[in-house]
């Protein structure tokens, strides 16, 4: 048999093998953040798959370079995994909407997203608590008597998503029939409803 089919038959079984931990993986045992967990999946599927391969001497013909790069596609194929599946489904207003109209009989009125946005997404995907997890475990965050607190490092990445947002994303973006900027600073008509800053 051919390295190129080694190869192939390879990556097969490690798709398969990711799959079925992540599937375990969600279903069975405790999931901080589902991005983190899921590229975890990919590192023990990488892991299982070549400590397998390499007792059965499935590699015996290729070389460590080749075996390098098959393990930097793979992870690198868990990675887009992790990013384009679980991470977006989990995530994606975009699918809500679609989850919320086929829930409500495949129709809401235009005028009422504002309203399903504040008062169902919100609370239905329990919205607050899943990204305060998800900061705290970043390490972005630390909430203090009640207070939550930029650390160092969340300070670094909200500069850092500042800049790109003012600098790198689209000037003239589509919304509802318009190009706008509006979204390179979403803060320029910012306004507190009350003052919730800590004290």
């Amino acid at each position: 048999m051919n390295k190129y089919l080694r190869a192939f038959l390879a990556t097969a079984i490690f798709i398969v093998a990711l799959l079925l931990i992540y599937y375990i993986h969600m279903r069975y045992l405790r999931v901080d953040v589902v991005l983190y967990a899921s590229i975890l999946d990919a590192l023990v599927a990488l892991v299982v798959v070549f400590a397998g391969l390499h007792l059965l001497k499935w590699f015996r013909d290729f070389s460590r370079l080749e075996l390098i790069q098959l393990g930097a596609i793979w992870l690198l194929g868990g990675y887009l995994f992790a990013i384009s599946v679980p991470t977006v489904i989990d995530r994606s207003l975009s699918f809500y909407i679609l989850e919320k109209l086929d829930q409500r009989g495949g129709g809401i009125r235009e005028d009422a997203f504002r309203q399903v946005f504040t008062e169902e997404y919100v609370r239905e995907h329990h919205l607050v608590e899943v990204r305060l997890t998800e900061q705290l475990q970043s390490g972005t965050i630390e909430i203090q008597s009640g207070c939550v607190k930029l650390t160092p490092r969340g300070k670094r990445l909200a500069g850092f998503s500042r800049f790109y947002r003012q600098n790198l994303l689209p000037t003239h973006r589509l919304l509802m029939g318009q190009y706008t900027d509006a979204l390179t600073d979403p803060f320029r008509n910012s306004r507190m409803s009350s003052d919730y800053r800590c004290q």
